[in-house]
């Protein structure tokens, strides 16, 4: 078993599955950590004010999601459509991940089971 610090997410608009080796101190076996779900803005006065919720509550997403990836070392983020993008940028954009080795997958929807061997059989695990 590696004592790399490492994860593994499945993310779409919606939800994150957070997979990961790592708590705050030491590397065991993979875990999975509760799903991180976005909040979806509904009904807004104008199309500005629906942009700017839909970008805040985005930001959010991403920061939860980000929080349970501290101390990670190597990332595997996978899902559908082009969220894995943004939130890599968004990571290469924040300081305490600008180091971070990001590797991205595109994957349909899959359980939370699915989400952890493919974490495991992606870092060899």
């Amino acid at each position: 078993m590696t004592e790399k610090k490492l994860a593994g997410l499945w993310m779409d608009k919606e939800k994150a599955i957070v997979v990961k080796n790592h708590d705050a101190q030491n590397a065991f076996k993979f875990f999975l950590c509760s799903p991180v779900k976005a909040t979806i803005q509904h009904g807004n006065s104008s199309e500005n004010a629906g942009n700017n919720a839909e970008q805040t509550n985005k930001a959010k997403y991403f920061k939860e999601i980000e929080h349970l990836l501290i101390n990670s070392e190597e990332v595997l983020v996978t899902g559908p459509g082009t969220i894995q993008e943004e939130f890599k940028n968004h990571l290469n954009d924040t300081a305490q991940f600008k180091n971070l080795k990001v590797t991205l997958e595109t994957s349909q929807q899959m359980s939370e089971d699915q989400v952890l061997e493919l974490v495991k059989e992606h870092f060899n695990a």
